[in-house]
């Protein structure tokens, strides 16, 4: 008899568990979330960028009680039942209206700077599960326009100098390379210096030495990103005019001198011979007046 009445209560046990654990499953979400995001994003310097993550989940009405965003541990934007108790300044779901069952969690940067350069880590607690995943932002600025600057300001072929080129607000860290018209590249002949802003940015100067003598009018010079390509350039042409001619020494004569000179030795001349000829006249008519007085006298004498 007490044999029986255990087994009912064994089985009464087995029964009461297995209805237990039916209601339960019945009434539980099944399955589990995957967090998918984009593994790298170029984001371009003072832009917005968009860090895509988004949950996979089995279950559309799947909720979301915890969703953290964060870079090098530092956490950015936490988001936790309904509240944020972390958002920092130009950080936000790329949502506006984003509620706790919308799937897309992504990160929207509203002014990329060089410091959001860098790997994301972003984090997600549901009602089904868990997930972790990571994205990285890759951020980029174009250089300006090259400049080209040259010492001395006026250069011939035959006097020779020196170029600078500079450009600047480029990231990461680019290259000048110089080129003349004949396409031969004079890069290896130049001296390149990179300093980097308090923004990140990038100013590069670089330095090319003319000899004197060349053949060589055209000077290009180009700045190339990280990865090799080429963004802009400019272009020097250089005087193709002869040397400045050498002063005259001071013995010599300058043209205007040699052209008066001999014309006041003539004039000089003129001068002579007609206040020489005036005298021979007045002479002349003088000794005249003499002979005819004379001749007066004798007439005189002869009465």
């Amino acid at each position: 008899m007490n044999g029986v009445m255990s087994m009912n209560m064994a089985s009464m046990g087995i029964l009461l568990i297995f209805t237990v654990i039916s209601v339960g499953v019945g009434n539980a979400k099944t399955g589990f979330i995957s967090l998918e995001c984009k593994a790298e994003k170029l984001g371009q310097y003072g832009q917005q960028s968009l860090l895509e993550c988004v949950i996979n989940a089995p279950d559309d009405n799947t909720e979301i009680s915890v969703v953290t965003w964060k870079k090098a541990s530092r956490p950015l934007l936490v988001f936790n039942k309904g509240e944020f108790p972390t958002q920092e300044q130009g950080y936000s779901f790329a949502e506006p209206s984003w509620t706790n069952t919308n799937m897309n969690v992504s990160l929207l940067i509203t002014n990329t700077a060089v410091e959001h350069d860098g790997l994301y880590e972003c984090m997600v607690w549901t009602d089904t599960g868990n997930g972790k995943n990571n994205t990285s932002l890759k951020v980029t600025a174009k250089y300006s326009k090259p400049t080209i600057l040259s010492n001395p300001e006026a250069i011939t072929l035959d006097t020779g100098g020196a170029l600078t080129c500079e450009s600047d607000h480029g990231y990461p860290e680019g290259k000048l390379r110089w080129f003349h018209e004949l396409n031969g590249e004079l890069t290896d002949d130049s001296q390149m210096e990179a300093k980097a802003t308090k923004s990140g940015l990038f100013q590069l100067s670089s330095k090319l030495v003319l000899g004197q003598g060349s053949n060589i009018s055209k000077y290009t010079c180009g700045v190339f990103n990280a990865s090799g390509g080429k963004e802009e350039e400019n272009t020097f042409v250089v005087l193709n005019t002869p040397k400045p001619p050498e002063k005259a020494s001071q013995t010599e004569l300058d043209p205007a001198t040699k052209i008066v000179a001999p014309l006041v030795v003539i004039g000089s001349l003129i001068a002579g011979l007609l206040l020489a000829l005036l005298i021979y006249r007045k002479r002349t008519q003088r000794d005249h007046r003499m002979v005819r007085t004379s001749d007066g006298e004798e007439g005189d004498e002869k009465c």
